[in-house]
């Protein structure tokens, strides 16, 4: 008999026996306070002008069983360096294509542990972003539309965008776009940030 195509997760899903197991959120005061739920509840992609900020949600992440796979993406000078970086991380196939639609198919087939999940760590985004905008919002457009997949199985997949613009916003990411984390919220608290940063780097 052919091989048929395996749907989204299997690798990492549950036994046919399990499938009345909903491992999603609780509704209690419990899953409010957890990191992953906030970062979750608007969408998978969460943006930070702050380092220390995207460190510390992270290393929550990772204390509670997430896979963690990091990337600096002003390393990315093109579409084909950010394909290498992510086959590598994530040990995508040899016959990995290096475009998007083979970037989706794969994250498709990603196996996620039911335990925790997995999370992208993406620092200074904006500076691939501005140097291929289309590539770059395809990418977290990926993410997100996978992310939703992966909800689906109680899966999580979540990321995490460090920038070095304050204002910095994505496109339409699945009818939705990518939301500041809630320490930075406010625009205000980034162009502070930002204005110290200026301050501590101008000569006496």
């Amino acid at each position: 008999m052919d091989n048929q195509p395996s749907r989204p997760g299997d690798a990492g899903r549950s036994s046919a026996g399990d499938l009345n197991q909903m491992a999603g959120f609780s509704d209690s005061p419990e899953t409010y306070d957890r990191v992953d739920w906030t970062l979750l509840q608007n969408g998978p992609i969460n943006l930070y002008f702050r380092s220390d900020l995207l460190n510390q949600d992270s290393h929550w992440l990772e204390e509670h069983g997430y896979a963690i796979h990091t990337f600096d993406a002003s390393c990315w000078h093109d579409e084909i360096e950010m394909h290498v970086s992510i086959q590598s991380a994530l040990s995508f196939p040899d016959y990995y294509g290096r475009n998007l639609d083979a970037l989706n198919d794969c994250l498709s087939d990603f196996a996620i542990s039911n335990d925790g999940g997995m999370a992208f760590v993406i620092f200074h985004f904006d500076t691939f972003a501005d140097r291929h905008p289309t590539v770059a919002n395809a990418l977290l457009d990926i993410i997100t539309d996978n992310s939703r997949r992966a909800l689906l199985f109680g899966q999580r997949m979540i990321a995490l965008l460090q920038t070095d613009t304050p204002d910095f916003r994505t496109g339409p990411l699945g009818a939705t776009t990518g939301n500041w984390n809630r320490h930075e919220w406010l625009t205000s608290t980034r162009a502070r940030k930002a204005d110290e940063q200026t301050d501590e780097r101008e000569p006496e």
